[in-house]
């Protein structure tokens, strides 16, 4: 009775072991697969949480996924411009690698859509000088009101650094006034003589105004004579033509700190034979007095 209990108890452990083996056991639950439709990253049931389309990959058209403005770039994918600076988060990321969050990237007080937009400096760079003159870009716009892409804003050919150091306004051509090397006339004499003619006056005056106009500037006089005639008495001639253009100078409110003078004799180039005039043997290109801007500005313009 008892082996017949045992040979039960057996047959009924195999036949539970056969039909589990076999599929007719308890089934094991299989969670759903998530849906993704638009491939974005993020399952529809994401998508539908945060009010965003699963059925577009780019819910606010930016230019980043919805999946990376979530996951990666911490932006808003219902906002192609989280940052509201007027670039999208797309191309802050993509073109200008500015900070999609952030209207300011490189704190330089310039929105990056001003830099990119309007200024066209670097807006990841808030010491950036896009002319390379020595001024900051957010200096040239916030502080002196110059182009920062333009080393010569005025366009007078001192750049707008040097301006800047020199106290003169870079956004005015004119200032400073600058006078060049061939700018004022040079007058000549008539033979054995020092005295300034009416037409020379004339020259001499409008080398006045001009050095009335542009305070920056001294004057050098060097006078000449001819070739007619011993060397030092040439010499003394040139003296007294030099003073006499000395003389109409401060006459006429150039002050004398501002004049240099020197007579030099004879010109360095005698007159040829062409030159040469009947009766004097002297020729008037030589009894000259020239008149020679000196700069006292700290730069020189380009040219």
């Amino acid at each position: 009775m008892k082996r017949r209990i045992n040979l039960l108890v057996l047959t009924l452990f195999l036949s539970v072991g056969v039909l589990s083996q076999y599929g007719c056991g308890p089934k094991e639950v299989v969670p759903p697969v998530p849906v993704d439709t638009d491939g974005d990253g993020l399952t529809d049931a994401q998508e539908l949480e945060l009010g965003l389309d699963p059925n577009n990959a780019d819910t606010d058209g930016d230019g980043l996924s919805d999946g990376v403005e979530v996951n990666e770039t911490n932006t808003d994918p219902n906002n192609a411009d989280t940052d509201g600076d007027g670039l999208n988060d797309g191309d802050e990321v993509n073109t200008y690698n500015t900070d999609p969050n952030n209207v300011d990237t490189d704190g330089d007080g310039l929105s990056d859509y001003d830099e990119v937009m309007t200024y066209n400096t670097d807006p990841n760079d808030a010491n950036g000088d896009a002319d390379g003159e020595g001024l900051s870009d957010v200096d040239e716009i916030n502080v002196h009101n110059t182009n920062p892409t333009n080393a010569d804003t005025d366009g007078d050919r001192f750049n707008d650094a040097q301006e800047v150091d020199m106290g003169t306004n870079p956004n005015d051509g004119s200032d400073p006034a600058y006078i060049a090397e061939n700018e004022l006339t040079t007058i000549t004499f008539d033979f054995d003589r020092s005295t300034v003619t009416d037409a020379s006056a004339q020259a001499l005056a409008e080398n006045v105004q001009m050095l009335m106009n542009a305070p920056a500037f001294n004057v050098r006089v060097d006078a000449y004579t001819d070739h007619v005639g011993g060397d030092q008495y040439n010499l003394r001639l040139s003296l007294r033509r030099a003073a006499a253009v000395v003389d109409f100078y401060t006459q006429n409110g150039i002050s004398e700190d501002r004049i240099e003078s020197r007579g030099l004799g004879k010109a360095p180039v005698e007159c040829s034979e062409m030159e040469k005039e009947s009766g004097t043997n002297g020729c008037e290109k030589n009894r000259r007095a020239e008149s020679h801007p000196v700069s006292t500005l700290k730069y020189n313009p380009d040219m």
